[in-house]
């Protein structure tokens, strides 16, 4: 069972570390490059629902993952410790998809019906700028999370 939990713990964080990784420095960056800002913004909006319930997913199997092998493990103060930080992780996706996502596409679509581009609107770009530090937050609990399982695995 502990052999299934690691695969489970390992496949979960890698896919959500791996998804933040190539959304945010390389397929929006490549985006944004090729459509320019208008068109770039329908196709990640269009992604992005995807991309937090993708997130969502893979760190809610990495805490659920590391919470059962916490249990599981004679000195559980690493998983303990990993947990917390994923948990940190988890908690910044899930406002990002479920708060500030949703709230930027109000923003989005109330900047065009004013005749502006959203890159203009200060409440777009507060938002924006609100969910790109939540991705980077979400991303660091995770590489946190990762290096103190590295230590963990070992136990």
């Amino acid at each position: 069972m502990t052999t299934v939990l690691r695969l489970c713990y390992l496949l979960g964080l890698s896919v959500w570390i791996g998804e933040v990784i190539f959304f945010s420095f390389v397929v929006a960056p490549a985006i944004f490059s090729v459509l320019g800002p208008a068109p770039a913004g329908d196709v990640v909006s269009v992604i992005f629902p995807r991309y937090y319930a993708l997130g969502m997913g893979a760190a809610t199997l990495t805490l659920a993952s590391a919470l059962a092998l916490g249990r599981r493990a004679t000195l559980p103060r690493l998983w303990t410790a990993a947990s917390a930080v994923l948990a940190l992780g988890l908690v910044a996706t899930v406002i990002a998809g479920t708060i500030v996502h949703p709230r930027a596409q109000q923003l989005r679509a109330a900047a065009h019906a004013a005749g502006q581009a959203p890159a203009d609107s200060e409440p777009f770009q507060r938002a924006h700028r609100l969910a790109v530090g939540l991705n980077g937050a979400a991303l660091l609990a995770a590489v946190i999370g990762l290096g103190l399982s590295a230590a963990a695995l070992h136990e």
